[in-house]
């Protein structure tokens, strides 16, 4: 038998980043399948969407930036609390860091946890993690919603928290002015979703409503190309759905006939794989994704906290 390699442990090759400018002042910062980012002009500052991984990494973007504006960073935004997003926080100098009221609780209850997981998961995104000076903290968090006056006539930037979805606090930030969305890991175009941490149920049903309802005419998920068109929202939107809504069926039918949770690895795997494998992380996603509707489907509520050590025995179990 071939032993996968763990995660996306050998994954190595650099992405190549492409910035795309969406709108007068809007911008996205697309890899490959690695995680995107963005910023958004004010009159006299730029909001920052997503941290990356370590300061490093964190730089080189804003080195691309800073070929479009010199406006000082004022607001970084921080989607939800994966290390991924968070840990490059401190190269943009912000006066504020925003993000949800259970953001700011999951960094407290498993912030550390989770950056020795995804360190060991995906290495390469950690580019010079000795740089990483410790946790990062938002300065500011909400329970709904916060706006941002951009000043001028760019409009307002609007924050919301739309329900649970890939974690407790996910936010979208969204630019009415332009429907210009910006749904972190909550939406997904072209690439496999990670639901490690994820409340399956609620995500695929109200949340994503909630999402779909804002009907956005450009969209920039957590992973992939950025979606342009209203249908072309409404099908990054519905694809998300759609794999959610799979692995809850195909898991749910093996656990309550009593199966076991490799079974349900192997059904679902099967059922996702025409569609999906062949897409960014999908090997890497699916055990831990599986392993969380389990939990889930069995009546535990919140999530379990991945430790590296965790990550390897769920891996071994399912993937070799």
């Amino acid at each position: 038998m071939t032993t996968k390699a763990f995660a996306s442990s050998a994954d190595l090759g650099e992405k190549v980043q492409t910035l795309e400018v969406l709108a007068d002042g809007v911008y996205a910062l697309t890899a490959e399948g690695d995680p995107n980012i963005g910023a958004i002009e004010g009159e006299d500052f730029v909001v920052c969407f997503e941290a990356l991984a370590t300061p490093v990494a964190a730089r080189q973007w804003l080195a691309k930036l800073r070929e479009h504006t010199d406006k000082p960073v004022k607001y970084l935004i921080l989607s939800h609390y994966h290390a991924v997003r968070t840990l490059g926080a401190s190269a943009y100098d912000a006066e504020v860091v925003i993000a949800h009221d259970n953001t700011r609780k999951l960094i407290a209850e498993r912030g550390q946890q989770d950056w020795d997981s995804e360190y060991g998961r995906m290495p390469r995104l950690f580019k010079e993690p000795d740089t990483i000076p410790g946790l990062a903290w938002p300065t500011q968090t909400f329970s709904d919603a916060v706006t941002i006056d951009l000043g001028g006539n760019r409009g307002d930037l609007q924050l919301k928290f739309l329900g649970r979805g890939h974690t407790e606090g996910d936010i979208v930030a969204w630019l009415p002015q332009h429907k210009i969305l910006f749904t972190g890991d909550l939406v997904e175009a072209e690439a496999a979703l990670y639901t490690g941490d994820a409340f399956h149920r609620e995500w695929a049903t109200g949340t994503l409503d909630a999402v779909k309802a804002l009907s956005a005419e450009l969209l920039i998920g957590g992973r992939g190309a950025v979606a342009r068109g209203r249908d072309a929202c409404d099908a990054a939107i519905e694809q998300t759905r759609h794999f959610l809504r799979v692995m809850l069926t195909e898991v749910g039918t093996v656990h309550q006939r009593g199966g076991t949770l490799k079974e349900a690895f192997q059904a679902t795997h099967v059922a996702l794989f025409d569609r999906y494998g062949r897409w960014p992380i999908f090997e890497h996603c699916l055990p831990f994704d599986v392993s969380r509707v389990w939990d889930e489907l069995s009546g535990i509520e919140r999530p379990v906290i991945w430790t590296a050590e965790r990550d390897r025995e769920v891996w071994n179990q399912l993937q070799n």
